[in-house]
């Protein structure tokens, strides 16, 4: 019996390494850290934090929907910043997505660097059902 199955859309950028977009383990999808490329032309998206995270939270949608799951169904995220005084920024459009009341679990870390030198990278954990 398969305990994973590989879950891809090619809607969001392809991985780059021995890693896969997400993984759906029974009823949990576990998606890895996704950055602000798009998928189709590769290129970064850095005209602004806030640009640059709706383009990872566009990333981590297109990924719950190849799962056939939306943000309702994600249960905990962690979003890593390069900069914590961009947490503002990034919060608002982060919080966009997802009703207070029912929010995921979550949290935010400031770490020295990041893939492609980017600013924000967020990965989340959703459960189905």
């Amino acid at each position: 019996m398969n305990m994973k199955k590989i879950i891809t859309s090619p809607n969001a950028p392809a991985p780059i390494g021995p890693y896969n977009q997400a993984v759906l383990s029974g009823n949990t999808l576990y998606i890895s850290g996704q950055i602000a490329l798009d998928a189709q032309t590769g290129e970064l998206e850095n005209s602004s934090i806030e640009a640059e995270t709706e383009k990872v939270m566009k990333n981590l949608e297109a990924i719950l929907e190849a799962a056939g799951l939306n943000f309702d169904h994600v249960i905990k995220s962690s979003i890593f910043l390069k900069n914590m005084n961009d947490f503002g920024k990034v919060n608002k459009v982060y919080g966009s997505r997802f009703d207070e009341a029912t929010a995921p679990a979550r949290e935010t870390v400031e770490v020295a660097n990041l893939p492609k030198y980017v600013n924000v990278e967020i990965s989340m954990i959703a459960v189905k059902g």
